[in-house]
């Protein structure tokens, strides 16, 4: 896994491998236009004689664009180099690298309006603005965003796109639309969250040589969760194995017209590994499930046809529970204000492994001192709609802000928050935040989450640590929408696509083709 920095913590990287390690500025500066130029010159694919426009800032990104135009012309490529800034605003490392490139004979070009010429580039390089700049682009950086969106041209994004907060991932206003964003070091904030990762287009990570004792002394508790993390941690089964032994799930969930969200998470518990998967839901709705489900065990609990949970089923649901290794509660139950209670008892009385989601965490609004009191590992997975009931801020904010969100609650009820969304998060007690890589638009459909539920009890039924199995889900969980998406397309993926090609993801990562 890779960290993940925001724009002052990076800083921090900067100054401490600079001013405590005494590594220049420059020669950072030179690794990091290196390695940019060497992106540029694959997305030339052949790079003689092809056109390259560099748009520098006065600042250190303008530094790097002006190493990467002269590694370009080292290979043959024409450069224009434009530059957004009076001369005597450029200074230090960015300056030594002007004064280079005037040296070799290239001489930038100081412009108060962008400009292409007669001939279109092949390549556009973004290097105005870094990852210190905020809110929206004005004058003429706002004109060139624009004019470099309307080239028409691929574009490689210096550390990140002119426009884009590194923090938020959130757009101001105009911003440039990256191909390729080469950012240095490691990932910031915001390229990974949306709307700013629409920005970035493919992210591609800068060896700078930076030692990793700087990442020791000044790393982040945010990560970027990758496959070979995933493969890592992924429970092995053993050749002896037997059902009773690799995971016994209980799913609570299940009301009238809401049968659909139970059976996806009870299958997706079976199709992620779980042995065994028990499914208590009311009578009434029994037969639609004898239907629905083979191998998923169904155990009807009276209720009067009413067709949902009540205060009545405490008993005979806590005997089903007897002897499983972890429980779900939550997709489909409904809101009645006698499954409420019923939960809200539950909680105080379980102490297995417990997944809640969906209509689970809805009725706990206003009860949440029930999870910091829960006796067993506990995992929340709201989207943010959720997660604002039960905080009561806005989910606006929690949208802009979903990492500081998912780890305050985490931390407060001390339990692992998955923070669903594009792209969902992992929030642990401790304050670790995982961000997860995998996923796509197309799983914003009913029932998707139902589908992660049973996926994250399957993983704790096999003895993986919360922490780890709530990570390693999301993953799988992403990676199975990705399946769906190429076989169905985003628009038509249903979650029972997702479900379908779960077996496949984790197939994919036990043999490493993916």
């Amino acid at each position: 896994m890779r960290m993940v920095f925001t724009a002052s913590e990076m800083a921090g990287v900067d100054s401490y491998a600079i001013n405590k390690l005494n590594i220049p500025g420059v020669i950072l500066m030179e690794n990091a236009g290196r390695g940019i130029a060497d992106i540029a010159r694959r997305m030339l694919r052949q790079p003689q004689d092809k056109l390259v426009h560099i748009f520098c800032g006065p600042g250190n990104n303008g530094g790097d664009g002006y190493v990467v135009a002269r590694h370009l012309l080292n290979h043959g490529v024409r450069v224009r180099t434009f530059v957004l800034a009076a001369a005597d605003k450029i200074k230090g490392d960015a300056l030594i690298n002007l004064d280079i490139l005037q040296s070799i004979g290239q001489q930038p070009e100081f412009i108060q309006e962008p400009v292409y010429g007669d001939e279109a580039p092949d390549l556009v390089v973004d290097a105005m603005l870094g990852t210190g700049v905020k809110g929206a682009l004005k004058g003429l950086y706002a004109r060139t965003a624009e004019h470099i969106n309307d080239s028409g041209c691929p574009v490689l994004a210096v550390d990140i796109p002119s426009g884009v907060n590194a923090d938020t991932g959130q757009v101001a206003g105009p911003a440039v639309c990256a191909t390729v964003t080469a950012t240095m070091a490691a990932p910031k904030r915001g390229l990974l969250f949306s709307p700013g990762r629409e920005y970035t287009g493919r992210l591609e990570i800068v060896d700078i040589s930076m030692p990793p004792m700087v990442f020791d002394k000044r790393g982040s508790n945010v990560w970027l969760v990758d496959e070979s993390f995933v493969k890592s941690i992924l429970p092995q089964r053993s050749p002896d194995a037997h059902k009773n032994k690799v995971g016994m799930v209980q799913v609570v969930a299940g009301s009238a017209g809401f049968t659909g969200a139970a059976a996806l998470a009870s299958e997706a518990a079976l199709r992620s590994g779980a042995g065994l998967c028990y499914l208590a839901a009311p009578k009434s709705l029994n037969a639609i499930f004898e239907n629905k489900l083979t191998e998923v065990i169904t155990q009807p609990v009276e209720d009067n046809d009413a067709g949902y949970f009540t205060m009545k089923n405490l008993n005979p649901l806590l005997a089903n529970i007897e002897g499983k290794d972890v429980i779900a509660i939550g997709p489909g139950i409904g809101q009645a204000l006698q499954t409420a209670a019923l939960v809200q008892e539950l909680f105080k009385i379980l102490d297995k492994p417990l997944v809640l989601d969906a209509d689970g965490l809805n009725i706990c609004a206003g009860k949440t001192e029930l999870f910091k009191s829960y006796a067993g590992d506990l995992v929340l997975t709201p989207h943010p709609g959720e997660l604002a009931r039960l905080t009561g801020l806005p989910a606006g904010g929690i949208v802009v802000n979903r990492i500081e969100a998912a780890r305050e609650y985490a931390q407060k009820w001390e339990c692992v928050i998955v923070l669903k969304g594009g792209p969902s998060i992992t929030a642990t007690p401790d304050g670790r935040i995982y961000i997860n890589s995998t996923g796509n638009a197309g799983m914003a459909t009913g029932g998707s989450g139902d589908v992660l539920t049973g996926i994250v009890a399957a993983l704790l039924g096999q003895g993986m640590s919360v922490d780890h199995a709530a990570v390693a889900a999301v993953y799988v969980h992403g990676l199975a929408g990705d399946l769906a998406a190429e076989e169905y397309g985003q628009l038509g993926m249903t979650a029972g696509d997702i479900l379908k090609q779960t077996p496949r993801a984790f197939k994919l990562l036990q043999r490493g083709d993916s």
